[in-house]
């Protein structure tokens, strides 16, 4: 008798749950947005980059263009926010993912730049 009531409560519960409704421009609007944004960063990091590898070059030492480079990291998202008036909409994760992929792709150009540059240090 009590796996006749569990069923009936089963079987209420799986049809009283409906999937919500896809909102399929407003996922491909934010979509785009943070395209936008990647490449934004994307550009900004190849600039701190360069910058950071010409004061390598030009013999500022790196205790002094490792924090300049963070500092121009965060402005960047600064300016981001400034730029794109839909930036509202980001969630943290996505905010965390622009400062990833500027403070990651920075450090790595300026990395490959210094040694690549056959007279830098």
């Amino acid at each position: 008798m009590a796996k006749k009531v569990r069923r009936k409560l089963e079987e209420e519960e799986a049809a009283a749950f409906e999937f919500p409704v896809f909102d399929e421009a407003a996922f491909v609007t934010k979509e785009f947005e943070l395209t936008y944004a990647l490449t934004m960063m994307a550009v900004f990091a190849v600039l701190l980059g360069i910058l950071s590898w010409v004061m390598t070059v030009l013999g500022v030492p790196w205790e002094a263009s490792f924090p300049v480079g963070i500092f121009l990291v965060v402005v960047s998202l600064l300016v981001i926010r400034r730029l794109r008036p839909r930036s509202f909409n980001y969630t943290k994760g996505d905010w965390a993912g622009l400062f990833a992929l500027g403070f990651f792709g920075w450090l790595a150009l300026w990395f490959v730049l210094v040694n690549l540059s056959p007279g830098a240090i």
